[in-house]
């Protein structure tokens, strides 16, 4: 009666074991396709960009150092593709900061805010934003939900056993976005 009983102990761990990798894995795919989505929002920003800089250009054809300033801040996000979320996430927030002074500078030109092609833009590249913030949102909440899995107990102890590392959060909160863009004309 002692093998049944220890047999039947050790099948329920091994079936709880299971269940708790599986968890991880589902949990892990869970946070990779929400990465995923944010990584088609920042490509889908990355190609309005050229778009928006080529129709201010136009208009604001002395405004050369916001326009090299944009497109480097582009290229650096676009380079960081292959980053850690966090390191991504710092090249995305000068973008940001870069696209705030694009869109000043804009602003500078009552002809240019009447151009359809530049308000369809404009209206595309904040669709994008605010679908980036649903996706940057949704992702690090898969993030919450896997670290925490794999932060209490019993993943504390199944979790590093089994291979599972907690995630970063993609966060591009810095103090510098709650600044207001400067421009200056010349």
């Amino acid at each position: 009666m002692g093998w049944i009983a220890l047999a039947i102990v050790v099948a329920v761990l091994l079936v709880g074991v299971a269940l708790f990798y599986n968890r991880f894995v589902s949990l892990r795919q869970q946070v990779r396709a929400a990465y995923s989505d944010v990584d088609v929002q920042l490509k889908r920003r990355h190609d309005l960009i050229p778009n928006l800089i080529e129709t201010v250009k136009g208009y604001a054809a002395h405004e050369r150092g916001v326009f090299d300033e944009v497109t480097r801040a582009r290229t650096n996000a676009i380079a960081a593709g292959a980053e850690p979320p966090a390191d991504r996430a710092t090249a995305e927030t000068a973008l940001s900061g870069a696209l705030k002074s694009l869109f000043a500078v804009a602003e500078a030109y009552p002809q240019l805010q009447a151009v359809q092609e530049f308000k369809d833009l404009s209206s595309n590249l904040t669709a994008t934003e605010d679908t980036l913030q649903y996706a940057r949102r949704y992702y690090n909440a898969q993030v919450r939900d896997y670290n925490t899995a794999i932060a209490t107990f019993p993943g504390l102890v199944l979790a590093p056993l089994m291979g599972f590392t907690p995630y970063q959060f993609f966060e591009m909160e810095a103090p510098a976005d709650r600044e207001l863009p400067q421009v200056t004309f010349r």
